[in-house]
């Protein structure tokens, strides 16, 4: 579990179908994300697959946050321990919490998990450039481009470029 001054970041449990689907499945909200699901039995599925174990080389282990006050879960953040020193972020809130810092709040708090208490090395994100919200969240957060692959992902029928950003333990503030 993360905790910032408004959000807690604990694993995804059975329970949080419902509150997921209902942000995961809007159109909106999920116009950047590989995986937008049809039903709730497809979040549970998602859920159902969250390794047991933190911090286990090349899995994704997904968080859900929640605001503090009232425990309304906002969002997700997915991290995936590509090996034991590197790890790639990706993160989803609610149409109606963007804007809110709550992105910044939370990948805040994973990173600095991640680089004080794991010692990871380094900390990337994949981004389509299309995306200007997340780049601008990225950036703000100190993550540097590091490369721009041009047609590279085929998503959602067609191929797009992709974005890689990153920051070095000794980098982050």
């Amino acid at each position: 579990m993360i905790t910032t001054k408004r959000l807690t970041l604990r694993p995804i449990e059975l329970k949080d179908s419902k509150d997921v689907y209902s942000y995961r499945s809007d159109a909106e909200t999920n116009k950047y994300q590989g995986w937008s699901p049809k039903s709730i039995n497809e979040i549970e599925e998602f859920i159902s697959k969250n390794p047991k174990e933190f911090n286990k080389p090349t899995t994704w282990f997904q968080f859900v946050i929640s605001e503090n006050d009232s425990q309304t879960i906002i969002g997700d953040v997915g991290i995936h321990f590509i090996d034991k020193d590197q790890c790639e972020l990706g993160i989803t809130l609610a149409k109606n919490n963007h804007g809110k810092g709550f992105a910044t709040e939370s990948l805040k708090g994973v990173i600095d998990y991640l680089f004080n208490s794991l010692h990871k090395h380094r900390i990337i994100t994949s981004i389509d450039p299309r995306n200007v919200a997340s780049i601008k969240l990225v950036e703000a957060l100190g993550l540097r481009k590091e490369a721009h692959f041009k047609k590279s992902l085929f998503f959602k029928g067609e191929w797009v470029d992709d974005i890689i950003y990153a920051t070095l333990k000794k980098e982050w503030k």
